[in-house]
């Protein structure tokens, strides 16, 4: 059997990386990596230079299949550039219509393109989660910068009938996670009190394994052409019960203090950290329906499996 060929962008990077050894442990998929730098993956499978702010070499796209384009520049907290939102279309806009155009005229048939649950929005009401389909309202210049590459990516769709698939990720965690999910482990394990006892928001997050095996998914079924779908574990949590759940699998207990979220918000505010309050105590839930329904897709990997295997990464390393 032929194996289908796929390039894989930003395949040093936490997702793109778990998307090639994931497809180098099938038979029916030969990944190509597509890195900027040196990468483990060399020896493994086929390596190919990729930088998102120039333009690919056509050689690079002969004979590939589907493109799965994880790289970007990626949302941070505290943003140094003069203008963040020109950074952002530079690399995520321009950088992704440069490839996606180099990629039709190489006769990719389906491009994958990992977009930001941020294209929605940053929060929501009890009881009215983002769905797939609703009206774009991204509000940081990242999420306006992705919300604007789907856009290029479909009328690109349209001209040259590449297909093209959109997966839009909440928070994604797993072996190697960064950023405020790493804090929080970091916290847990140090036994740290916490003032996160009283949240009763709801939090969609999705583990690592559950993202690249929608990605697989994605690369061959269908059904998912020119479809724009959101992914989650399929379990919401508040912070509180996140906290809680994350100790367990670390082995540790969880001291939270209930302090009440407004004085909580209140206290984030005065040392400048608003935004961070924000994601401690808001809610941002994904309805995962039209994932479940067109591509009889559920998560494979429970909320509590998923975090033990992120724990334990993290104790060994």
């Amino acid at each position: 059997m032929t194996k289908r060929r796929v390039l894989v962008t930003g395949a040093t990077g936490f997702v793109g990386e778990a998307v090639v050894f994931r497809m180098l442990l099938d038979k029916a998929y030969a990944p190509v990596a597509a890195v900027r730098g040196e990468s483990r993956l060399s020896g493994l499978c086929d390596v190919v230079p990729f930088d998102l702010s120039a333009s690919i070499e056509l050689p690079a796209l002969m004979q590939i299949d589907t493109v799965v384009h994880c790289a970007a520049r990626v949302h941070v907290m505290s943003d140094t550039a003069a203008d963040p939102l020109a950074k952002f279309r530079e690399i995520n806009v321009q950088g992704t219509t440069r490839l996606a155009r180099k990629a039709a005229e190489a006769g990719v048939r389906r491009f994958v393109f990992i977009s930001s649950i941020k294209v929605n929005g940053e929060a929501t009401l009890p009881g009215m989660p983002f769905k797939a389909d609703d009206q774009p309202a991204p509000v940081d210049p990242y999420g306006v910068s992705k919300g604007e590459a789907e856009e290029c990516l479909r009328e690109i769709g349209r001209e040259t009938g590449m297909e093209i698939v959109i997966i839009r990720p909440p928070l994604v965690y797993g072996p190697g996670v960064k950023a405020n999910f790493l804090s929080m482990m970091s916290w847990l394990r140090k036994g740290l009190p916490l003032p996160l006892g009283a949240l009763r928001n709801q939090r969609s997050l999705v583990a690592l394994g559950n993202l690249v095996d929608l990605i697989v998914t994605c690369i061959a079924h269908p059904a998912a052409a020119n479809q724009t779908f959101l992914v989650s574990d399929g379990e919401d949590l508040s912070t509180t019960r996140l906290l809680r759940r994350m100790a367990a699998a670390l082995d540790k207990r969880a001291f939270l203090l209930p302090l009440p979220k407004m004085l909580l918000r209140a206290a984030a505010q005065l040392v400048g950290k608003g935004d961070m309050a924000q994601r401690l105590c808001g809610s941002l839930q994904v309805d995962i329906d039209k994932t479940r329904l067109l591509l009889q897709w559920s998560p494979p990997v429970s909320v509590d499996k998923a975090l033990k295997v992120t724990a334990m990464h993290y104790l060994d390393h």
